[in-house]
């Protein structure tokens, strides 16, 4: 396989060119003189789907089935933010949701999945976030966590739960994997060139902004022998060695990948993974920043999972599918909110 940054340097250069090509580079001023505006676009991971009460509030005509809620980081620093500088506010526009891909952001319609009281048709299609966010020359910070569903990092983590149970290698199936599953590394050159054309998209959206990426926290610990395979509420049948695996040649490629091609353009990598460590998804309850396959969530939040046997109610638990906490959430607010501050004082 041709070395990442090289493959980076030529896809940015033809992405470029095509971009400068339909002229879709417009120009524009600063941004507006009465606040600061701040779009945040991603994915669960940003949107907080079980972390709070959820936004908007259940039973609004407005909910778009997105799973955004109070407690998730944007909402945490937007309060935090309240004034920056003094007598001038920023102004959050949150339109992450819950399973978007790198293409959601820039390109393509999403629908959906929310198990949190759908209409009875199911939730309509959702415009690409820069087009919700309403990108523009007046846009100040663009944040975006997005990534994980394009591998997809879930769906990986489901497969790795099956090969356990019947005493496969997750990490042999995705290695070597059957025809017509992509091997990990053709993954990651596929998540790498996505994020090379959404960066460029966001840019020429948003001329003037400050663009700040988010890394994914470290939901699995330095040694998967530390986890309870009996455990549900971390990260059940996977076994040690793909934990490892999904740690070392996934998860921490998946950032190493982000980082990449963020600096390539100039924008700035908040790392959330160096400061989560010891506070994975196999830690006890109350040192987790991130639950495991089942843990705590609010009621509103399902506690079976459609379409399989998994039913963490049988534990007094709720389908979390290793996402962050409130106190996951909480740190990467910190690293969010001082990039943030950085990129404002850098206007």
């Amino acid at each position: 396989m041709r070395h990442p940054v090289s493959r980076l340097r030529t896809r940015a250069l033809a992405v470029g060119l095509a971009l400068a090509a339909s002229a879709l580079l417009p120009s524009g001023s600063a941004g507006a003189a009465d606040q600061y505006e701040w779009a945040a676009l991603g994915d669960s991971y940003t949107a907080g789907v079980f972390v709070g009460d959820p936004l908007p509030a259940l039973g609004d005509a407005s909910r778009d089935g997105c799973d955004r809620t109070t407690n998730a980081y944007p909402d945490v620093v937007d309060r935090e933010l309240a004034e920056f500088p003094p007598g001038k506010p920023v102004h959050l526009d949150n339109v992450s949701c819950g399973n978007a891909t790198i293409a959601d952001i820039a390109k393509d319609k999403q629908t959906p999945i929310s198990p949190v009281q759908p209409t009875e048709r199911g939730w309509p299609a959702v415009d690409p976030q820069i087009q919700r966010a309403k990108l523009g020359d007046q846009t100040d910070i663009v944040t975006i966590g997005v990534g994980g569903n394009s591998l997809p990092f879930g769906g990986m983590l489901l497969k790795c739960l099956e090969q356990g149970v019947t005493g496969k290698s997750c990490r042999d199936y995705y290695t070597n994997p059957p025809e017509g599953e992509e091997s990990i590394q053709d993954k990651l050159a596929r998540v790498q060139d996505e994020y090379i054309e959404m960066l460029a998209q966001v840019h020429q959206a948003a001329p003037n902004a400050k663009v700040i990426t988010v890394g994914y926290p470290a939901v699995l610990p330095d040694n998967g022998s530390d986890c309870n395979r009996l455990a549900l509420t971390e990260l059940g049948s996977i076994t040690h060695a793909d934990v490892d695996w999904l740690r070392d040649s996934v998860l921490k490629q998946l950032n190493s990948t982000i980082q990449r091609v963020s600096e390539f353009f100039g924008d700035r990598y908040v790392d959330v993974y160096s400061s989560s460590v010891g506070h994975d998804a196999c830690q006890p309850a109350g040192t987790k920043w991130v639950e495991g396959i089942c843990g705590d969530a609010a009621d509103y939040w399902p506690a079976k999972l459609p379409g399989t046997l998994l039913n963490c109610g049988l534990i007094g638990k709720r389908i979390t599918l290793v996402h962050p906490n409130a106190a996951g959430h909480a740190n990467t607010a910190a690293h969010v909110e001082r990039a943030i501050r950085i990129a404002l004082l850098e206007r």
